[in-house]
């Protein structure tokens, strides 16, 4: 038997509460995905959830998400009314250039350096991006923090500087509501 303390049985327990705590949002997120799938919201199908929650996150490796613990209403509330306005008119935008006589002509991948290095924030701005008509992100660096993008209708530099200019906006929108107070002070600099 070992003389440290931090190999004891009451400090596996609490690194495994720690984990569990840790996970507990993708938790509740798989758990409410798979009442969804059932259209069900019956015990049988929380607790099934539950267990089939639990079970996905033991034997599937998946990478740590590291949450800030850190969220802001209103700037949540920005980014929400921001996303519903560019859907809108990008949806809009997007119709009209599939039904106009002139389409669309050019396109464009686009490489976006975003100033964080969260995978969080990383992922939630892809999300972001890619529900919006007209653009598609095609590739994440995840080690560089680069999102490549693939937008419509980009005629010039002016458009690629403005697309560029809208995805590091989502980001910033998104690190103000979500983002780590490094991530937050990373930005205004």
């Amino acid at each position: 038997m070992s003389d440290d303390p931090t190999n004891d049985g009451g400090g596996r327990t609490r690194e495994l509460g720690f984990r569990l705590w840790q996970q507990l949002p993708l938790l509740v997120v798989l758990v409410a995905l798979w009442m969804l799938l059932w259209g069900s919201l019956s015990l049988l199908t929380i607790v099934t959830g539950i267990v089939l929650a639990l079970a996905v996150t033991r034997v599937f490796y998946l990478p740590p998400v590291e949450l800030s613990g850190r969220f802001n209403v209103f700037w949540f509330a920005v980014f929400i009314a921001r996303f519903g306005i560019e859907l809108v008119a990008a949806s809009f935008q997007v119709a009209w250039q599939a039904v106009s006589p002139r389409g669309v002509r050019q396109n464009a991948v686009i490489a976006v350096p975003l100033e964080t290095r969260s995978d969080f924030i990383v992922t939630l701005t892809s999300i972001s991006i890619a529900l919006i008509p007209g653009s598609l992100v095609v590739e994440i660096d995840r080690e560089n923090s680069v999102v490549y993008l693939h937008a419509l209708s980009v005629r010039n530099e002016a458009d690629v500087e403005a697309n560029r200019r809208r995805v590091l906006e989502y980001e910033a929108r998104i690190v103000r509501a979500l983002g780590s107070r490094d991530d937050v002070e990373r930005m205004r600099s």
